[in-house]
């Protein structure tokens, strides 16, 4: 059975959460994704990228490796080239004050802050990870500011996403990409929500479907 957004919102609800399920119509800023676009990660903050048309999701393609167990430098490396032979530009993200340990999801997973939902923690560092995406075809994002997001925005609709907005924050999670990757949907986003919850973020969500 695929999961629901009335699922999405029971689940949410369960940890606390406000959620409630929107129309796409009803959302400004819905864009077609581009192939141009990076695969990056939800954070809301501004970026030195302007290609911001691609997916999101948490950590970029640290997701996609987090998701499926996969620890290694050659694993990521695999689905760095993976999501560009999907037609997205992959990438991950570092921040002017922590440099590569300046993303959340990542600095989380790699310090073990997973390790009781069952995530084996990576075998590299954000050193180390950034480099092997570099060297794989990838893109690496510079993110800058503090966080101050006031609402996660998890997008059902296939093919479409929004763009941060640096003055208006929000945490941006394309929940339909997970799918494309054939990722397990449901840890996917209990993930994104355990990360916005560990890092402090808003515990209020809107569900977009068509």
């Amino acid at each position: 059975m695929p999961l629901t957004p009335e699922d999405i919102v029971g689940v949410l609800e369960g940890r606390g959460w406000e959620a409630e399920i929107v129309k796409a119509a009803d959302m400004e800023g819905m864009i077609d994704v581009c192939p141009k676009g990076i695969l990056k990660c939800v954070d809301g903050r501004g970026s030195d990228n302007e290609a911001m048309a691609g997916p999101k999701m948490a950590g970029g393609i640290y997701a996609i490796a987090h998701n499926r167990h996969t620890t290694s430098i050659e694993g990521l490396k695999a689905i760095t080239k993976e999501v560009a032979a999907k037609g997205h530009v992959p990438s991950v993200h570092g921040d002017h004050s922590s440099d590569m340990m300046g993303c959340g999801f990542f600095k989380l997973w790699l310090t073990g802050r997973f390790d009781d939902m069952g995530y084996p923690r990576p075998e590299f560092d954000a050193d180390q990870g950034a480099k092997a995406v570099k060297e794989a075809g990838g893109f690496i994002e510079m993110h800058r500011g503090s966080h101050e997001e006031k609402v996660v925005l998890i997008n059902l609709v296939e093919n479409k996403t929004l763009q941060p907005q640096e003055d208006d924050q929000r945490f941006i999670v394309d929940g339909w990409a997970a799918g494309k990757f054939d990722l397990d949907v449901p840890n996917f986003l209990v993930a994104a929500a355990a990360t916005v919850e560990m890092l402090g973020g808003p515990k209020k969500a809107k569900i977009i479907v068509a």
